[in-house]
């Protein structure tokens, strides 16, 4: 499943041409990519989806949002480790996709 999660900027740079930032999901940090949210600044809130920043999200919603999604599982079965999915579904190797 691919969610759109909010995410907390923790830094951003440009590379290559491209305004990139790295956000926290919940304890996750991944690199996301802000080209539909160039002006997004460090501290503040959007809904990522498949690595791109798509919507400014206020904090409080954020972190409801995040929790809600721990208290059901939805975060590790997004962000998990695809070693340990693998394992529990059977498969001999994790998905490719397990780097988003």
């Amino acid at each position: 499943m691919c969610l759109a999660v909010p995410g907390r900027v923790l830094g951003v740079e440009e590379r290559d041409g491209t305004r990139m930032a790295t956000v926290d999901f919940g304890g996750v940090v991944k690199e996301v990519c802000l080209e539909y949210l160039p002006d997004l600044r460090v501290g503040e809130y959007a809904i990522v989806h498949v690595g791109f920043a798509l919507q400014r999200l206020d904090e409080e919603s954020a972190r409801r949002t995040l929790e809600l999604f721990e208290n059901l599982g939805m975060l590790q079965e997004e962000f998990g480790d695809p070693w340990e999915q693998a394992a529990r579904s059977g498969d001999e190797e994790p998905a490719r996709e397990a780097g988003r």
